[in-house]
């Protein structure tokens, strides 16, 4: 079980009211950041992680890219991706938004009817021209943001609206063996899709869907996959306390049905449909962003069902869109039933390092692509990487990858049973590591954390967790959330299992001591050793990482060493102080002629990572390290800090001692030891 640092939370509650991170939900302090001499020291992380729980998200946490609009119509793409959007409803089923505010059983529409003549006009608008009901925020401008003004969707023709020839529970039920929940006198085997495309080729003309690049099917009611949970399990306590209203209108029939993750939901949830890549879409789908995603670019789902057993661990959650991060939105998942579509899926999280790269989203050179054999010989690696909303200036990257080259097998992860370990990631068949930098900006404002994203993953998509996945996030903190999820009516309390997405809320890795995260990652049967050294936000707010990575089976040619600049004595001006040392590389490198990688690296091979500790003698003193890590350039010095502490009844002086110790030679240490006064030795 997870357990709060007061101190953390404090502190990411005020950088939340500063404006500057949200707040922090929960964490555990790693035992490598417990000041020395067992006392608690009160100082401030450099990184703290703050996470942002999706149902405690408002628009008030929508932070724009730093200098950049990209849902501006006036930003002409590279390519224009047509779509058509051809609005549907049913005899038994009227547009939502045509609806007196809030008349609906489900509590919708949000805003004043619009006139069924302007329906399809209304949600082309809505999801593509920005304004007051969207926030500004339209799949336009996701597709801008991420492709960097690559890709893009012009405005939509609207088409309809049309009336279908059959009720909305005869295509909704024909799915996910709910066809015992038909009504007697019909046959739910319905169609939308040929049905809808029908109606609309009669009125614009046989040819006209060869004029667009993808048709959005929008039908009047729900999608399925928004409401099942909320407007079953959630509102009813078992499937016979079903209300009359909710149930099925053919009365000698069970007033629920089945539904796709559990046995049971109402049948009013049920009759929807459940929304596909084909594409078609209730009015309350936030998730349309990631339908064309499979549409447009032939990519599958990287998602899980957390909701059957046994439970397999999601494989991206909330930071990517093609896992439940197609989910992220104010209000979180249990506010996607909303009409418009203006909570809950509204605002995708932005794809990983491996899709952008495979669509064509960022240029290559930004990407630094190292070969696991050869960093053996290369010696060690850091770089600087920038958050993914944002292009990186000519001194960082968009990130890095490491292929798992050499003798097979390439992914030498011992084997473990999906059946019998929720967290196992399946057959051993990832091809590459990819690192990525998460900043809550743009798109990935309604991500629940910053940070370092580290993720294994696969060249092609294989069912090997389970499911379709080809990226697996590294979780940092792996341990069970341990967080409701709901209330059922009787006021029982539902957990998230094991399996939600949400489970990976906390995933990221952060720098410096006391973060509450990590900031090391140690793939020992693949030997590689990841690490997260420094975070730094410059003058535009823009965030960026260090970060590192050296394989395990060879550090290099490169001359190793260390020395620590001594100090005698330090005379403290307070209770606390903050003591500061010189670290100098006295390595130096050699050539690495015949070992490159498959990028040029040669720019990234001349650190070396030091590994810091801290000790500390005397009654009543403390001291913490504010990073346990420092990468430093060779022949070049960087500053060490520690944070010291004496309480009031403590001795007058006390030794404090650091050490530090090369990562890619340990033989190579300096240790120092300096003597503390307090207040010039008055007590």
């Amino acid at each position: 079980m997870k357990t709060k640092n007061l101190l953390q939370y404090a502190i990411c509650t005020f950088l939340s009211l500063a404006g500057v991170f949200t707040a922090f939900q929960r964490s555990s302090a790693e035992v490598n950041s417990r000041p020395a001499n067992g006392g608690s020291v009160p100082f401030a992380p450099l990184d703290p992680q703050c996470v942002r729980d999706q149902q405690d998200m408002t628009w008030a946490d929508y932070h724009p890219i730093p200098g950049t609009n990209w849902a501006d119509p006036a930003l002409a793409p590279g390519r224009k991706l047509r779509i058509a959007l051809v609005a549907v409803d049913f005899p038994d089923q009227p547009f939502v938004i045509t609806l007196p505010k809030r008349s609906d059983p489900f509590g919708n529409p949000q805003i004043d009817p619009i006139l069924r003549a302007q329906v399809p006009q209304f949600y082309a608008d809505f999801y593509n021209k920005p304004g007051p009901i969207n926030h500004g925020q339209t799949i336009n401008g996701y597709w801008m943001e991420q492709s960097r003004g690559r890709v893009g969707i012009p405005p939509m023709d609207a088409y309809g609206p049309y009336r279908m020839p059959k009720n909305l529970f005869q295509y909704g039920l024909n799915e996910w063996k709910q066809q015992e929940g038909c009504p007697g006198g019909f046959k739910c085997n319905g169609r939308l899709e040929a049905d809808a495309d029908a109606l609309w080729r009669a009125d614009a003309g046989a040819g006209i869907k060869k004029k667009y690049d993808i048709v959005l099917r929008i039908y009047a009611g729900y999608d399925e996959t928004s409401i099942w949970q909320e407007f079953g399990e959630m509102k009813f306590q078992t499937r016979d306390d079903i209300a009359a209203e909710w149930g099925n209108p053919g009365t000698s029939k069970p007033r629920w049905v089945a539904t796709r993750y559990v046995p049971w939901t109402s049948w009013k949830a049920g009759q929807m449909q459940w929304g596909l890549s084909t594409i078609r879409q209730g009015e309350n789908s936030g998730t349309i962003t990631h339908e064309i995603s499979h549409y447009a670019f032939k990519i599958g789902d990287n998602n899980n069902n957390p909701y059957t057993t046994p439970f397999r661990r999601a494989a991206s959650g909330p930071w990517d869109i093609m896992d439940r991060g197609s989910f992220n939105g104010p209000g979180g998942p249990h506010r996607r039933w909303v009409i418009p579509a203006s909570e809950g899926a509204a605002m995708p999280a932005g794809f990983m390092l491996r899709s952008r790269m495979r669509f064509g989203f960022i240029r290559p050179e930004t990407v630094l692509k190292l070969s696991r054999k050869r960093l053996a010989q290369t010696g060690l690696v850091v770089a600087n990487i920038t958050a993914r909303a944002i292009d990186p200036g000519p001194d960082s990257l968009a990130g890095m990858v490491i292929n798992l080259d050499g003798p097979a097998p390439h992914d030498r992860t011992s084997p473990c049973d999906p059946l019998s370990d929720p967290l196992c990631a399946g057959a051993p068949v990832f091809d590459y590591y990819s690192v990525e930098v998460v900043q809550r900006v743009g798109y990935d404002s309604f991500t629940p954390d910053s940070g370092v994203l580290i993720a294994k993953n696969k060249n092609k998509e294989s069912p090997s967790c389970g499911y379709n996945c080809f990226t697996w996030v590294i979780d940092a903190h792996p341990e069970d959330i341990n967080t409701i999820d709901f209330k059922r009516p009787d006021g029982t309390p539902v957990m998230r299992t094991i399996a939600d997405y949400r489970q990976l809320n906390d995933a990221l890795f952060h720098a410096g001591t006391g973060s509450g995260s990590a900031c090391e990652w140690e793939d020992a049967a693949n030997r590689l050793h990841f690490y997260v050294i420094d975070r730094r936000l410059d003058d535009g707010g823009v965030l960026s990482y260090k970060v590192g990575v050296r394989s395990l089976d060879g550090s290099g040619s490169q001359k190793r060493g260390v020395v620590i600049v001594p100090r005698a004595s330090v005379t403290m001006t307070g209770p606390a102080d903050r003591v500061s040392f010189t670290l100098n590389n006295t390595g130096s490198t050699r050539s690495s002629r015949g070992h490159r990688n498959s990028h040029d690296a040669s720019a990234y091979v001349v650190h070396d990572i030091y590994r810091l500790k801290v000790g500390i003698e005397g009654r009543g003193w403390t001291a913490q390290l504010f990073n346990e890590f420092s990468a430093i350039p060779f022949g070049e010095s960087g500053a060490v800090v520690v944070h010291v502490s004496r309480a009031g009844d403590g001795a007058e002086t006390a030794k404090l001692t650091l050490t530090a110790q090369s990562e890619s030679d340990p033989a190579q240490q300096a240790t120092v030891t300096t003597e503390l006064e307090a207040d010039g030795g008055r007590p």
